[in-house]
């Protein structure tokens, strides 16, 4: 048998097997192996990218680095240096067409995740992105269709998903610790926004492909406040600390109390709308229907979910609390109440908790987020942070930051993709393109 055809074959029918969510009777150790590596390229290099692209190349005796790109030379010819066995290109559109592609890791600005996960999952590339998962809703619903059709094993960079903190706190919410709930808070120090643009027009830095960069997007002159690091300050390239950061606080509800989209999101409060930056802090309220109760677990009747950034808190935080908590999540339930972020759990009031004894751990630690990946393309698992859940988490994260620039109250309708009697929505919702571009 062709070695390349049935390592190809197998790696296909694990893609579908994940997606399906089970192993599909047909395939056999004669059709490839789980021990086989993943050939994988990266769109973005530096940064945050480099983080990826270390955390993957490091799996060595499951990963082959094959293909790198980037639209900054400099950036591309260090990691060439490192990864001397890789094929370099500046523009993805050109790298997809290489042949020896399995997955394709996504670490670009936000602007631009929306086109090259397209063009990765229609060539049957499985996909890992870092979050949020795109800069529009309608990008978010497109990319989550193209990963149904093509069944490919995918991953969002909600790299605190893997930690054991949020595994222990899910669990407590999951066996009822604190009562079914109905009400969650959750705030980021972060801030971004609130700044008008340049207006002087200095030149594009040697290496640096401008119009590669800007990709998707109507042209705008290049200046340092939008690349290669303050891009989330704008509109046009990312949606500020509620889209950074939404998908990483938020995931933490949206995983205990399964949350999917949102039926209406209200701005409570937050400064004047800018027409080219979010707001650098910001109140929005979400209201989630309820949930099918699951064994063993409490109601799940219908939430309230506040968000908070630039730092902006919860009033119900003491002057402790709000101190140690920069930033985090606030779960109100029928019995207590349960106060978390990255690394930190407590149940409150503690005195009412003294004695108590958590579940024995029921979710599995994780092998490691990016291994997760690598693994769920060998193995045929899906993974926990599989397009389908965190478009869901993106898209909730993004409504919120519609709901501020249009004003008001809009009733979310999750099946047609639509903000009910709110047409003015619809330019902040659904993405428009320069000339040449296309999901």
């Amino acid at each position: 048998m062709n070695t390349a055809l049935s390592r190809r074959r197998f790696l296909h029918c694990t893609g579908l097997a994940a997606a399906a969510g089970y192993a599909a009777p047909w395939l056999s150790r004669a059709q490839g192996s789980p021990n086989e590596k993943v050939d994988v390229a990266f769109v973005g290099v530096a940064n945050r990218a480099a983080a990826n692209l270390e955390e993957v190349a490091r799996l060595t005796d499951r990963v082959n680095v094959v293909a790198l790109c980037d639209v900054d030379e400099t950036f591309l010819a260090q990691a060439g240096k490192n990864h001397p066995q890789a094929k370099t290109y500046q523009d993805f559109r050109r790298m997809i067409d290489q042949r020896e592609i399995d997955a394709v890791v996504v670490s670009t600005p936000d602007h631009t995740h929306a086109v090259a996960c397209a063009a990765a999952l229609r060539t049957g590339r499985h996909v890992y992105c870092e979050k949020p998962l795109t800069r529009t809703v309608s990008e978010c619903h497109a990319i989550r269709e193209l990963t149904h059709k093509h069944r490919r094993v995918t991953q969002l960079g909600t790299q605190i998903h893997a930690g054991t903190n949020y595994r222990r706190v899910v669990e407590l919410i999951q066996t009822g610790a604190i009562g079914a709930v109905r009400e969650v808070h959750v705030w980021v120090a972060a801030t971004y926004g609130g700044q008008d643009r340049p207006k002087d027009q200095p030149p594009v830095p040697p290496g640096l492909n401008w119009d590669l960069w800007l990709g998707p997007v109507p042209f705008i002159p290049y200046h340092p406040e939008y690349a290669p690091f303050k891009w989330r300050n704008w509109w046009a390239f990312g949606g500020g600390a509620l889209a950074d950061f939404g998908c990483h606080f938020m995931d933490l509800p949206h995983w205990a109390l399964d949350l999917r989209e949102p039926v209406s999101v209200e701005p409570v409060d937050g400064p004047p709308v800018h027409p080219d930056s979010p707001p650098p802090w910001a109140i929005v309220r979400y209201q989630h229907p309820a949930r099918p109760a699951a064994a063993g677990q409490p109601d799940r009747p219908p939430v309230t979910v506040h968000w908070y950034h630039g730092g902006k808190q919860p009033s119900l935080l003491d002057e402790e609390q709000s101190k140690y908590f920069r930033s985090g999540v606030l779960f109100m339930g029928e019995k207590g109440r349960l106060l978390a972020d990255y690394t930190r759990r407590q149940l409150l009031p503690e005195k009412d908790f003294e004695g108590f004894k958590a579940p024995a751990p029921f979710i599995p630690d994780s092998i490691g987020h990016h291994k997760e990946w690598i693994e769920g393309i060998r193995q045929g698992k899906p993974t926990t942070c599989n397009f389908d859940y965190s478009g869901a988490l993106t898209t909730t994260a993004l409504l919120g930051n519609v709901a501020y620039r249009v004003g008001r109250k809009i009733t979310w309708d999750a099946r047609r993709q639509k903000a009910v009697d709110c047409p003015e929505a619809t330019q902040f919702l659904v993405h428009r393109y320069r000339k040449g571009w296309k999901l």
